[in-house]
């Protein structure tokens, strides 16, 4: 099976024997219908010969083994075209959406997926669909500076996993993207308030610094926006509430450079309170 590099995720070997054991399943050999040489002989357009299911099917299988992801996608297509009510039309599904996932094609991927779970929704690969769809959405997560749509997405279809479920595999690894999807979405909250910070907006950077307080407590972000609650506090002249935002830093975050920081602001602006506080 083909090795894929993986964005920052789980190595593609605990997701190929999945796919693996689709082909196994079939427990079938033989030699491909386009014999054995590489290369793309015969090409995509070799998909759209009638042919019997099962030679179809091995056909495609060969040439993801042998890397053709092309036309190993096309030939899955043709699988379920030609024989759409055949038992290697549901595999053939599962195993497009995989070459699709595979060729990086991640639109298709999702589409083939979702095709078979509307097809197959109680099947016993459906958890395995259900997860190519949240990689699919997962790694076309961009950086911080644009826009983060496809991030909410690769969130939902990940909590979907974990929710449908739960004693999977496919959760457990979905659980710990999760986090990253997290720390990422917090990231673009603070990116944004900084840039209030900078043009002086002061109440609309606070909003997005509750934001990373209330919604993504449990990332990395968390302290740095005390600490930004703080500065956006006393900038708005309310330094009851600055100390608070302190305190909460201190109590939570007690050996962190923002907590220094803090405690150095309220020293300088409200020195009163920052006695009061200790």
């Amino acid at each position: 099976m083909i090795a894929i590099p993986v964005l920052g995720r789980a190595p593609l070997g605990r997701f190929v024997p999945v796919a693996a054991s689709v082909a196994a399943a079939l427990s079938l050999a033989g030699c491909s219908m386009f014999g054995g040489g590489g290369g793309n002989s015969g090409g995509v357009d070799a998909a759209y010969v009638a042919r019997d299911v099962e030679s179809l099917y091995m056909a495609a299988k060969d040439r993801l083994d042998r890397g053709d992801t092309q036309t190993a996608a096309a030939l899955f297509d043709e699988v379920e075209r030609q024989h759409p009510y055949s038992p290697w039309a549901r595999r053939a599904q599962l195993m497009s959406a995989f070459t699709y996932y595979a060729r990086q094609d991640y639109n298709e991927a999702i589409q083939s997926a979702q095709r078979f779970l509307s097809i197959h929704p109680g099947n016993r690969d459906a958890p395995y669909a259900y997860y190519l769809i949240a990689l699919s959405y997962y790694e076309q997560i961009s950086d911080v500076q644009r826009d983060q749509r496809i991030t909410q997405q690769a969130l939902t279809a990940l909590q979907e996993v974990q929710r449908r479920y739960p004693a999977t595999s496919y959760a457990s690894d979905a659980r710990l993207k999760i986090d990253l999807v997290n720390d990422h979405l917090a990231g673009k909250e603070m990116e944004i308030g900084r840039h209030y910070e900078d043009t002086g907006n002061w109440l609309a950077a606070q909003l997005r610094f509750q934001t990373v307080v209330e919604d993504y407590q449990t990332t990395s972000h968390a302290p740095e926006a005390l600490f930004r609650l703080t500065e956006t506090s006393l900038a708005l002249g309310i330094p009851e509430e600055a100390r608070k935002y302190a305190a909460v830093l201190g109590a939570n975050y007690p050996g962190s450079e923002w907590y220094e920081k803090a405690f150095g602001l309220i020293e300088r602006h409200a020195p009163e309170l920052a006695r009061a506080g200790g």
